[in-house]
């Protein structure tokens, strides 16, 4: 491939192997997608200062969908679990789906 011709997901730097594989399964069936472009707000502090954002992994903008990519540990599922419940409280009109 040229610089040009290169998939989405060969030009980008992933915080995980599994968003990479992920992302090349969109590029695959020619799904367009950015990866982390938005942060949502979800806890603030009680001067309200945000203390926590959760930024989904992936937008697919012709879905209007967010996903969140994680892997089988335990402790991350818990925690991802818990971010997109509180995203889906505070934003409901926001899509967000978890791929394990």
């Amino acid at each position: 491939w040229s610089a040009a011709a290169a998939p989405k997901s060969h030009t980008i730097r992933f915080a995980h192997a599994s968003e990479r594989q992920f992302a090349e399964l969109l590029d695959f069936y020619e799904i367009d997608w950015d990866y982390e472009p938005t942060s949502f707000d979800i806890e603030w502090d009680k001067e309200g200062h945000v203390t926590q954002r959760f930024t989904p992994d992936f937008y697919l903008r012709e879905y209007d969908l967010y996903i969140e990519i994680t892997t089988l540990n335990q402790r991350l599922v818990t925690k991802k679990n818990r971010k997109v419940r509180r995203l889906r409280e505070l934003y409901p009109g926001v899509n967000c789906k978890i791929f394990y």
